[in-house]
């Protein structure tokens, strides 16, 4: 389960050296070259960190830093970049929501060692699986869909999370039934699959009579699709 990381920065030069080391130490990257791009990359992708440039086209990364301590979902951590060294600068950086502060230029060595020292506080968020805007995290037990969350019964949460942990291949109802119900009845339980997978779609498909999420392979068992 790799932990995503937000790279807002509007230099691509900077951004992709920034995405190539990231990717190389075995962290997912996703990218926005402005402040409002950047919120919905934010929304849809759950990361549990952001490499925030502060001069952003659009939405500044001031602006963009404030926006996120706004939002429930606040326990992101930031990593402010900046050519501002003085210490003013700093000090309201960090006043304003930021975890940690780097001057510009640094060095991409410099810049993952305050990755890992910032996830060593705060790693315990990066727990989750994210597809197409579906976020679950197992150790909190919250789902998400675009950054709202959905209320699911323990069962509806524990098929979800093997659904994500399993995308894109076909899963059969005995296997679910074993996931869920491993000592009971299985001639019984399939029908209870097949019920909760209903619920689960009315939750999280914009429409349920045609699921783009679960996907049913008529003989077969179900799918959770992320392409």
């Amino acid at each position: 389960m790799k932990q995503t990381i937000l790279v807002v920065e509007d230099d691509k030069m900077i951004r992709e050296l920034i995405r190539i080391y990231l990717t190389k130490a075995g962290y997912e990257v996703v990218e926005a070259a402005d402040g409002e791009t950047a919120k919905e990359v934010f929304i849809s992708e759950h990361p549990c960190l952001i490499i925030l440039d502060l001069m952003l086209p659009k939405l500044s990364g001031e602006e963009f830093c404030t926006w996120v301590r706004e939002q429930e979902r606040n326990e992101v951590s930031i990593i402010m970049l900046s050519a501002k060294s003085r210490i003013e600068d700093r000090i309201n950086g960090l006043k304003m929501g930021a975890d940690d502060y780097l001057v510009k230029p640094f060095e991409p060595e410099e810049l993952l060692a305050h990755i890992e020292a910032v996830l060593r506080r705060t790693g315990q968020f990066c727990q989750k699986i994210t597809h197409n805007g579906l976020c679950i995290k197992p150790r909190k037990g919250e789902v998400l869909l675009f950054d709202k969350e959905i209320t699911l019964t323990k069962h509806e949460f524990n098929l979800l999370y093997y659904f994500m942990e399993n995308p894109n291949i076909v899963i059969s109802r005995d296997n679910l039934v074993n996931q869920l119900y491993p000592y009971a009845d299985k001639l019984v339980l399939n029908r209870t699959i097949d019920a909760h997978i209903k619920k689960i779609r009315k939750k999280i498909e914009e429409n349920p009579s045609e699921p783009k999420r679960i996907i049913t392979i008529r003989g077969m068992g179900y799918k959770f699709v992320t392409e």
